[in-house]
């Protein structure tokens, strides 16, 4: 049902021209200057942490499939968050930031990109995981080099191609109220919030994408740890068992973080949005999950701990050549 002023915004002239503005953290006036530092400091940490894997991993002459998705992951995490806390940080040292109809359109789609490749990717990892454990003679011959780049150019197509239709679908809507986001980004509950209409049909494209992006990877992943829990109970060895589940760890440890902050997001109705909780939950995964998973691979991970020992004795090497 058609809103009072909607008319004039439907073919998007009108929103390209105004923009939006994000309020970002404008009732905290009296913490602003804290919550500036802290994200600064979470901000570079988070960079510095993801960049010495990345570094780490292309250094190393021979890299096992799993090293290669963490590679891919630490890459990921670092444009994710540059797409993300700039703006806020620059909501921070304002009341709140103006951001273009373009930009708001960008912004929404690379995040949606980088978070949805990363839940291809989390899928992959899971495989790889099974093709381990349960087919232990065949991993080098299934886990070729060319499959692994296979699945991560098709992690990355997959979200992008999803973030497209995605954003498209979001910013055709017409955005009657005002155009004052209540979040530090473009996040899509936040600017759905503002559409003019009085039905769900708005929601039927996020809906699309939550079981594309959320629902399908994780359902692969439930199955590949169906199999790999099948396949433990069978090793009569404690000590087998034990070694065998580390090697998960990790894995399991980033997509708890990732598919339980996502789902919280994102698979719900409308009418229950809340801008103060919402900007609460997007602190924790735009912020504090980035910043843990290189700490998780760090101490997880024994292939990553191996290569992170070995950057100081190449710094070495390459300093005495």
């Amino acid at each position: 049902m058609p809103c009072e002023g909607c008319a004039e915004r439907d073919n998007g002239s009108t929103d390209a021209t105004m923009g939006f503005l994000l309020l970002g953290f404008s009732e905290l006036l009296r913490l602003r200057a804290l919550l500036f530092l802290v994200f600064l400091s979470v901000h570079l940490a988070t960079l510095a942490g993801n960049v010495v894997i990345f570094l780490a991993v292309l250094m190393e002459p021979s890299r096992p499939p799993m090293l290669l998705f963490l590679c891919q992951l630490s890459a990921i995490e670092f444009c994710y968050t540059l797409v993300i806390v700039p703006k806020a940080l620059l909501s921070l040292s304002a009341d709140g930031s103006t951001i273009s109809f373009a930009g708001c359109a960008a912004q929404m789609h690379l995040f949606v990109a980088l978070g949805g490749a990363e839940c291809f990717l989390l899928a992959a990892m899971s495989y790889d995981r099974y093709v381990a454990i349960c087919q232990p003679l065949h991993y080098v011959v299934v886990m070729s080099e060319g499959l692994c780049l296979k699945l991560a150019g098709a992690s990355c197509l997959g979200g992008f191609a999803v973030a497209l239709g995605l954003t498209v679908a979001v910013f055709r809507l017409p955005f009657c109220q005002s155009h004052r986001i209540n979040h530090f980004f473009c996040d899509i509950p936040a600017v759905l919030h503002l559409a003019c209409t009085q039905n769900y049909l708005p929601e039927l494209p996020l809906l699309a994408a939550c079981v594309l992006l959320l629902l399908l990877p994780f359902l692969l992943i439930l199955t590949s740890y169906a199999c790999i829990a099948t396949a433990l109970l069978r090793v009569r060895s404690t000590l087998g068992r034990g070694k065998a589940f580390c090697t998960c760890c990790s894995h399991l440890a980033i997509t708890f973080l990732h598919y339980g902050c996502a789902t919280f997001m994102y698979i719900r109705p409308k009418s229950s949005y809340s801008p103060t909780r919402d900007k609460m939950v997007s602190l924790v995964y735009t912020n504090v999950t980035p910043l843990l998973y290189p700490l998780i691979y760090s101490l997880r991970n024994k292939e990553i701990r191996g290569v992170l020992r070995k950057m100081p004795m190449r710094r070495r090497i390459a300093k005495c050549n």
